[in-house]
């Protein structure tokens, strides 16, 4: 869509009115295959910003573009977004290195979700939160076994 509004902005000649066509997207990191990656994800499935000056011929360029099936507002002009929902946007948008979002603490019980002690039960005895790792002890043959995962790995029960 972003493409398609892109190309009606060229060939309309809205250069001067509709300034620019954003996706808002941040990076996360999942894991695949056993691995750690970093993916970039929309942060508004489905919207897209357009920074625009709105006229009777803007507004007819964007809202005729294909796929684009609504807007934020009532009515039938779209409703501005506030410059500091903008910045918080782009501030969402611009962390270069994705944060670690660990959920639990030194002590909490947590359930492995991935990896080769996938279905194990065991208690949180480390967080090292600089490299996304957590030490976890599992019961394996009636012995506590400390074992590190990724923080990803490991689910608070």
């Amino acid at each position: 869509m972003v493409h398609n509004l892109n190309q009606r902005i060229e060939s309309m000649g809205m250069e001067d009115k509709i300034f620019e066509v954003i996706v808002p997207k941040e990076k996360k990191i999942k894991i695949r295959d056993g691995k750690r990656v970093t993916v970039e994800e929309k942060i508004f499935p489905g919207y897209v910003l357009v920074n625009m000056i709105v006229t009777d011929d803007s507004w007819y360029v964007v809202r005729n573009t294909p796929n684009v099936t609504g807007f934020v507002g009532s009515g039938t002009v779209p409703s501005p977004i506030s410059d500091d929902e903008v910045k918080v946007i782009q501030k969402r948008m611009g962390v270069e290195e994705p944060k670690f979002k660990i959920d639990f603490g030194v002590n909490d019980l947590v359930r492995i979700m991935d990896g080769p002690f996938k279905g194990y039960e065991g208690k949180v005895s480390e967080i090292d939160e600089a490299k996304g790792k957590v030490k976890v002890l599992i019961s394996i043959f009636g012995r506590e076994t400390p074992v590190e995962l990724d923080f990803l790995q490991a689910k608070k029960l």
